[in-house]
C-alpha cells in the first residue's frame, strides 16, 4: 500500500488485514520501488496518485518496466476521468476513487489477484506447451532425419541395381554426383536444393535398367534403332522416380539430363531456362567425367582439355553462366576429387554411407580457395 498519508495507509492495511491479506506500507513512490526491489515478491500494488517525490503515474511506469506482470491499482481522490484513463493506458489494472467502501476495496483487490493468478497459470501452461512443442519438434526432426537416411539408403540400392547391369556405372555415378555437388555449391545454392540436385545426379542413368542388355552392353557402335532405344532411358528413369514423392524434383533432372542449352538435346528439345537448373549443372559434370575417363574409342583426356572443351561448347550444350562459375574452379580441385573417389576402397563404400549425402555444409570445402576433397571431408566427418 503506497500513500503519503499514514492514516490512509493504516486504514487500507487494516481493511485488507481483516480479509487475511498481508500488506506492507510505503510512504512514497521512491520508497515503494525500494521495497519492490528488496527481493520480496508482491502480488499487487495499491498506490495513491498524487504524492511528493514520485507520483503514482511515475511509480506505475517504473514498476511496469521492472515488474511487468505485477498488477497496480491506482487509488485517487481526483474525480477526473481523464486521469483514470491515463493510468489505465499506462498499464494500471484498475483504479479506486476516494472515499471508497471496504467492499469496494476488497472486490477490486480480489479481481486484481484473480487476474494475476490466471495470468500465472496461463504463463505456466504456455511454458509447458512450449516445452512440449520443443520436445515433439526434436522427435519429429529425428524421425525426419531417420526417414531421409532410409530414403538415401534406398537410392543407394537403386544405384547398386544399375551397377549390377553395368560394371562401369558405380564409379561414374559417384564421380558425376560429387562433381555436380561441387558446382552447385560454387553457385551458392541452398543446402536443400543441393540435396535434390545430388539425388538427380546420382540417379541420372537409373532408366538404363529398362534397356535390354544386348544394347546396354554392346561393345560396338549402336545402330540408329538401338540409339533410339538407348535414348529412352531418360524418360524411363523419369517414370520410375516420379512415382516416388520425395524424388519428384529429382525425377525432373533425370528426365532432362540429356537436354542441351541451345535446344538440340533430347528427349524434349528443351532450351535455356526450360531445362531444370540441376540438369544444366549435371550436364557439365557429366561431360567432365566422360572426357577424363577412358573409353573404348579413346583414352582419358586431362582436365585442362576437358575444361577447354566445355568452354568451347558454352551457350550451345552448356549454360554459359554455369560454365563461367565452373571455369573459376582450379584443375587441382577436380583432380583431387577424382582421385579420392577412384582410390581403392572408395568405390566399395557401403550403401548406408549414401554417396549423394556428401552435401553436409560443414563437411564441404570452399571450391573458391580450398582444393581438398569434399568426399574425403565427408568420410572423415562420418568416421569412415
Amino acid at each position: 500500500m503506497v500513500d503519503d498519508e499514514e492514516t490512509i495507509r493504516e486504514i487500507v492495511s487494516s481493511m485488507l488485514g481483516g480479509a487475511q491479506y498481508e500488506t506492507q506500507q510505503a510512504a512514497s513512490g521512491v520508497e515503494a520501488l525500494s521495497v519492490l526491489e528488496s527481493g520480496v515478491e508482491f502480488d499487487l500494488v495499491l498506490s495513491d496518485l498524487m504524492m511528493a517525490e514520485m507520483d503514482g503515474i511515475a511509480l506505475l511506469e517504473r514498476s511496469k518496466e521492472r515488474f511487468p506482470d505485477l498488477p497496480v491499482v491506482m487509488v485517487t481522490a481526483v474525480h477526473d476521468l481523464s486521469v483514470a484513463l491515463q493510468a489505465l493506458r499506462n498499464g494500471a489494472y484498475d483504479y479506486l476513487l476516494k472515499p471508497f467502501e471496504r467492499d469496494q476495496l476488497l472486490a477490486t483487490v480480489r479481481r486484481a489477484l484473480e487476474h494475476r493468478q490466471l495470468k500465472r497459470e496461463n504463463d505456466a501452461y504456455r511454458s509447458r506447451l512450449e516445452g512440449l512443442v520443443e520436445s515433439r519438434t526434436q522427435e519429429l526432426q529425428h524421425a525426419l532425419a531417420e526417414l531421409e537416411r532410409s530414403y538415401d539408403i534406398t537410392l543407394a540400392a537403386l544405384g547398386d541395381a544399375l551397377d549390377a547391369k553395368d560394371a562401369e556405372t558405380l564409379l561414374h555415378t559417384r564421380r558425376v554426383t560429387a562433381y555436380t555437388i561441387a558446382i552447385a555449391k560454387k553457385l551458392g545454392l541452398p543446402h536443400e536444393k543441393i540435396r535434390v540436385i545430388a539425388r538427380g545426379a546420382f540417379l541420372h542413368d537409373i532408366g538404363k535398367i529398362a534397356i535390354p542388355d544386348e544394347i546396354l552392353r554392346k561393345p560396338g557402335k549402336l545402330t540408329p534403332a538401338e540409339t533410339q532405344i538407348m535414348r529412352e532411358h531418360a524418360y524411363s528413369g523419369y517414370k520410375m522416380l516420379s512415382k516416388i514423392p520425395f524424388l519428384r524434383e529429382a525425377a525432373e533432372i533425370v528426365y532432362s539430363h540429356q537436354e542441351c542449352f541451345d535446344g538440340s538435346g533430347y528427349p524434349r528439345s528443351l532450351k535455356g531456362d526450360q531445362i531444370p537448373l540441376g540438369a544444366r549443372i549435371f550436364s557439365i559434370a557429366d561431360t567432365l567425367d566422360a572426357m577424363t575417363s577412358d573409353r573404348p574409342y579413346r583414352p582419358a583426356q586431362p582436365f585442362p582439355a576437358a575444361r577447354k572443351e566445355i568452354e568451347l561448347w558454352s551457350g550451345r550444350q552448356f549454360d554459359p553462366e554455369i560454365v563461367r562459375e565452373f571455369l573459376e574452379m582450379p584443375d587441382s580441385f577436380w583432380e583431387d576429387l577424382r582421385k579420392d573417389i577412384s582410390e581403392p576402397g572408395a568405390a566399395s563404400t557401403s550403401k548406408a554411407e549414401r554417396p549423394f549425402a556428401v552435401v553436409e555444409p560443414a563437411a564441404w570445402p570452399d571450391p573458391h580457395n580450398d582444393h581438398s576433397s569434399p568426399l574425403a571431408a565427408f568420410s572423415k566427418k562420418q568416421g569412415k
